[in-house]
Order: C-alpha cells, then structure tokens, then sequence
C-alpha cells in the first residue's frame, strides 16, 4: 500500500472534504452534500490526479481550495441531472400556472363587470367591495407592517380622490390576466440558467452548472477562486463522474469536456 504523507494534496483535500462531512453532521445540515463527499472519497484512487491539479493550482490562495471542492459538493447535491429534470419540470409548470391565471383573472374580470353593471341597472345590489383600496385593507388585516405604517396613509389618500381616479376590481383583474399572459418563465440565478438552457437535457447540463459556479465565485466576482484559473478537462472529467458516481459505461473523460467547452464557446459568439 502506498503511503501519502500528511502534506500530499490526496491527502489535504480529503481532510477538506471530511471537515464538511463533519461540519454538517454537526450541524444537522446538508446530508446530499455530505453524500457526495462520501462518493468522492470512496473514489479517491480515481481523484487522485483531480486533487493534485486542484491543490497545485489553488493551495496558496487562501480558502480556494475548500472552496473550489465545496462547490462540486453543492453542485453535485443540488445540480444533478435529477434536480436538473426537476428544475426542468418546474419551469413548464410555472408556465401551465400563468396561463391558467390569465385565463381565470379575465373571467373574474367579466364576472366583476357584470356585477357592477347589474348594481347600476337593476335596483338590487350586494354589500361587496366596490374600491380597489377596500380590498387591498380588508386583506392586509393581519398584516403588522400595513395596520401600524400604511394604512392611515392609504385611507387619507383614497379620501383625497374619489372613484374615478382608481382602477376599478374588473380593471384590476383585467391586469392580472394580461400580466400573466405575458409572463415567461426566466432562471432567477446563474447557476439555473446554464443548467437549463438546452432545449434537451443531457449530462452536459450539470457540466455547464459547474462551470457557472466556478465562475460565480472566481475573484472577478469577489469569491475565492483566484481569477483567470483554468481547470483541465481531464480533471473537470474526474470530478463529475466521481460526484456523481457514474457508472463505467457513464462515465466521461476529458475529450468529452473539450468539446463541451468548445461548443459553449461557439455558442456565446
């Protein structure tokens, strides 16, 4: 058996790795994470060349390196082509729910037209909110914030101007609806953005995540990856399907990340 010394990078990554382990235990948090620093271990033979690129390039700059795994740990728990599809999955639904709000909101907005319409011409009405700022009071009653520091201010001002001045419930729902139908569903961080961009998921998904999260957190963006690092696509390669825990016939090696990389290229031109 070969034996490492205390100071090899196999050795000090490994350490990183297990002091998450151990944070999060502590702490009750993050058991995906923690399993993925488990495979990651469990596969140390093969991250041997990773944790030396990683531990050369890295080691002098403060909390890069505990940064640089921690961020294949977090990617891997949360950006998995699992979460991937999950995330997927969730931007259709976003979309069904807006189109269902534009279609719902425009049929209250008819509904509530004919109901004032009716309370104008038929000599009956019904005791309902007519304003709009009636309806925004009576649903913040349980609001601490609106009671104490906005709603004198909000009966003043609906005091000073009468109706004519405010949209009415029908011209309010009317908005809801066209807000909706206009809406489209856009990732709300980087990190989405590149998982999801293809029009068809594959395993290149959780490589761009990475490589979204690697810039994220390069000195450029005020993080601790010193800027300008460049990772090989061997040990880009290693990472993954060690992270992941790919099997032999998933497994990817570092041709595969080259021209990944050189079709992303290609792509922001």
């Amino acid at each position: 058996m070969t034996l490492h010394s205390p100071t090899s990078p196999k050795n000090a990554c490994e350490e990183l790795l297990m002091e998450e382990k151990r944070y999060n235990a502590e702490h009750h948090i993050l058991p995906s994470e923690s399993a993925v620093a488990d495979r990651m271990l469990a596969r140390g033979l093969e991250m041997t060349p990773a944790y030396e690129e990683l531990h050369s390039k890295l080691h002098q700059h403060p909390h890069a390196l505990k940064t640089c795994l921690g961020l294949v740990l977090t990617a891997a728990a949360l950006w998995n082509p699992e979460k991937i599809a999950e995330a997927r999955n969730a931007r259709g639904d976003l979309t069904k729910v807006n189109q269902q709000i534009a279609r719902q909101a425009a049929e209250l907005a008819e509904l509530l037209q004919l109901r004032s319409d009716l309370g104008n011409t038929s000599g009956f009405r019904t005791d309902t909110h007519y304003h709009v700022c009636d309806v925004i009071q009576a649903s913040s009653q349980q609001n601490y914030g609106f009671k104490n520091y906005v709603q004198e201010h909000l009966e003043n001002l609906q005091g000073q101007f009468d109706l004519k001045y405010w949209p009415t419930l029908s011209d309010f729902a009317r908005e809801l609806a066209r807000d909706a139908a206009m809406a489209v569903a856009q990732a709300s961080d980087p990190l989405t953005a590149a998982a999801t961009a293809a029009s068809r998921a594959s395993l290149a998904d959780f490589f761009k995540a990475l490589f979204a999260s690697i810039e994220e957190n390069s000195a450029r963006s005020f993080g601790h990856l010193p800027h300008g690092l460049q990772i090989s696509d061997s040990t880009f390669a290693i990472l993954v399907n060690c992270a992941l825990d790919l099997d032999a016939d998933s497994m990817v090696d570092g041709p595969y990340v080259k021209r990944l990389r050189q079709r992303e290229r290609e792509g922001a031109k």
